[in-house]
């Protein structure tokens, strides 16, 4: 599950690798977190959206809570109701450097970055649509962990080859179906001494 990743390179310099149009307006930090604006392969466009599906939640007494940014969906469950539209009709791509995962004991876990030899720019499968609550919005698809995470985590983002990154965007929802697996090369790992809640970075949703 992933609630943290990095894109250090500019919206400009991300379309040109991409060949879609950059958005000039776009604006994002290096770092993105849940409920934040990241930057997102749409349309053929770069573009930047809010990460994280607003989940609208209630109280005790039926009372309409704060939504909650579902910054990540199983690739088994895409064909339910909250991911279905959004397969069918809006895939997109999530440009990432790395992305983080919290490791260690419980009150002292670090984080650990994840990312591919040789590639500063890696995509991760996304779906995103529009919300009332904050714009357009995206999330990563995640799949099974690689056998480098296998004491970190179970899940990891679907990481998309060159060639596969057209079938997702534009291919049959069968065909993005069939490109939901665990990325089969090696991972580039980096161990830091950086407290995972360091920042009071905001908490996302459940994994849906």
């Amino acid at each position: 599950m992933c609630n943290l990743y990095r894109m250090t390179k500019g919206t400009q310099e991300v379309a040109r690798l991409f060949a879609v149009e950059p958005d000039l307006a776009a604006n994002y930090a290096a770092e993105v977190y849940p409920g934040y604006p990241g930057l997102v392969v749409a349309e053929g466009r770069a573009r930047a959206m809010t990460w994280g599906f607003p989940q609208v939640l209630k109280g005790k007494q039926g009372q309409p809570l704060k939504p909650k940014p579902v910054t990540n969906a199983r690739e088994d469950k895409l064909t339910t109701p909250f991911w279905r539209d959004s397969l069918v009709h809006r895939r997109c791509l999530v440009p990432v450097s790395q992305w983080a995962e919290a490791e260690g004991a419980k009150g002292r876990m670090t984080r650990t970055w994840y990312g591919l030899p040789d590639e500063e720019v890696l995509a991760v499968a996304g779906l995103w649509r529009p919300s009332a609550e904050w714009g357009h919005v995206y999330t990563m698809v995640m799949v099974d962990g690689h056998p480098q995470m296998a004491d970190v985590h179970d899940r990891m983002p679907l990481i998309l080859s060159h060639a596969a990154q057209r079938y997702w965007l534009d291919g049959s929802p069968e065909d993005a179906l069939a490109l939901c697996a665990t990325w089969d090369g090696d991972l580039t790992v980096e161990r830091t001494e950086q407290r995972w809640a360091g920042g009071g970075a905001p908490s996302a949703g459940p994994l849906l």
